[in-house]
C-alpha cells in the first residue's frame, strides 16, 4: 500500500514552510509519524500523501535547555529522550512521567511531544502534564511565528488549532521548578496493557516558605471534556490550606463536583472513572507536596 508519493526532510523551518506552501494543502506534516500513519492504514482506499514534509531534522525543533528561568523543549523531541532528559527530571517531572507510559519502547523511541499535541486528543498525556506546567506552544500560524498558550492549542476532540498542511508547530516553554515546587503525574489503564488510558491526572504544586501550606496548585484530570482543562476549582481549594491528607480530600471533593465524567465503552463507567479521578488526585497531589517539601531552597 502505498502512503506518500514525496518525501522530504527539510532542516531549517523556512524549508519546511516553503515546502507546505508549494503543495498548497496537499502536504502533511509528519515528525515520528505513529499516528499519521496508522490512520492511514486503518482508512479504506486510502489516497496517497501527495507529499511528506519530516521535520525530525530541524535544529530548533530538537531541543532540550534552559534558558532564562524556562525549559524548552523541540516539538520534534521524542518520547524517549524525554525520559532519559536530566534537565526534565529535575523540572519537569510529570511530563517524564507521562511520557514515560506512552505506548511501548519502539513507540516512545519515535513518537514526539509535538505529535502528541497537534493529534489534539484530549487525552494525551504529554498534553495533561504540559498543562499544569503552564506551558506554551511556538508555532507558525497564518505565516505568523508566535507562543500560544497550551490550551490555545485545542478547539475540540481532534481538532487542533493548527492546519498540518500549512502550520507548524516549533518548540514548548514552561517556568523552571521553582523552590518548594514539585509536580507528579499518574493514570490508570486497561489491565490488558493496551494504550489507551481509563483517566490520567497531572499536578504542580507550589508551598509556603515554610512548606506547611499549599501557596498554588494546577491540576488536569483527562480525559473529562473536549479539550484538556484544569480544575480551577479545586485549584482555589488548595490555596492557603495546610498540606495535609484532610486538605487533600477536600481538594478531591471539590473537583469530583465539577468534573463531568461520562460512560466510555472505550475506557469505563462513570461510577469507576469518577472513582479513579480520586485515587489518582490523591497520589499525585501527596508525591508533588513531598516533591516540593524536599526540593532545593533555591533555583
Amino acid at each position: 500500500m502505498k502512503l506518500w508519493n514525496h518525501y522530504y526532510t527539510p532542516t531549517k523551518l523556512s524549508e519546511a514552510s516553503e515546502l507546505l506552501e508549494r503543495y498548497a494543502g496537499n502536504a502533511r506534516v509528519i515528525a515520528g509519524g505513529t499516528d499519521l500513519l496508522v490512520d492511514a492504514k486503518a482508512e479504506e482506499g486510502h489516497t496517497p500523501f501527495e507529499a511528506l514534509v519530516d521535520i525530525t531534522r530541524i535544529p530548533d525543533m530538537q531541543g532540550i535547555y534552559d534558558q532564562d528561568d524556562a525549559i524548552y523543549i523541540g516539538a520534534g523531541v521524542s518520547h524517549t529522550r524525554i525520559v532519559q532528559s536530566d534537565v526534565l527530571r529535575k523540572n519537569a517531572a510529570c511530563l517524564v512521567e507521562g511520557c514515560g507510559v506512552i505506548g511501548g519502547p519502539q513507540v516512545r523511541n519515535v513518537a514526539t511531544l509535538g505529535g502528541n499535541v497537534a493529534h489534539a486528543l484530549p487525552a494525551g498525556d504529554g498534553t495533561t502534564a504540559l498543562v499544569v506546567l503552564d506551558a506554551e506552544a511556538e508555532v507558525i500560524f497564518e505565516g505568523e511565528r508566535k507562543w500560544v498558550p497550551i490550551a490555545g492549542m485545542y478547539r475540540g476532540p481532534g481538532q487542533s488549532l493548527l492546519n498540518p498542511t500549512k502550520d507548524l508547530l516549533i518548540r514548548f516553554r514552561f517556568p523552571k521548578l521553582g523552590a518548594g515546587e514539585g509536580t507528579a503525574f499518574d493514570r490508570i489503564m486497561r489491565p490488558q496493557g493496551v494504550a489507551l488510558p481509563v483517566l490520567s491526572c497531572a499536578v504542580w504544586v507550589k508551598l509556603d516558605a515554610a512548606r506547611e501550606h499549599f501557596e498554588q496548585i494546577r491540576a488536569c484530570v483527562a480525559p473529562a471534556g473536549p479539550v484538556p482543562a484544569r480544575l480551577e476549582t479545586a485549584e482555589a481549594a488548595a490555596a492557603g490550606q495546610p498540606v495535609t491528607p484532610e486538605t487533600i480530600e477536600t481538594i478531591i471533593q471539590t473537583a469530583l463536583s465539577a468534573l463531568k465524567l461520562r460512560t466510555s465503552k472505550y475506557r469505563a463507567t462513570a461510577e469507576y472513572r469518577e472513582e479513579m479521578a480520586a485515587v489518582l488526585l490523591r497520589r499525585t497531589l501527596t508525591i508533588a507536596a513531598q516533591r516540593a517539601k524536599e526540593s532545593p531552597q533555591a533555583r
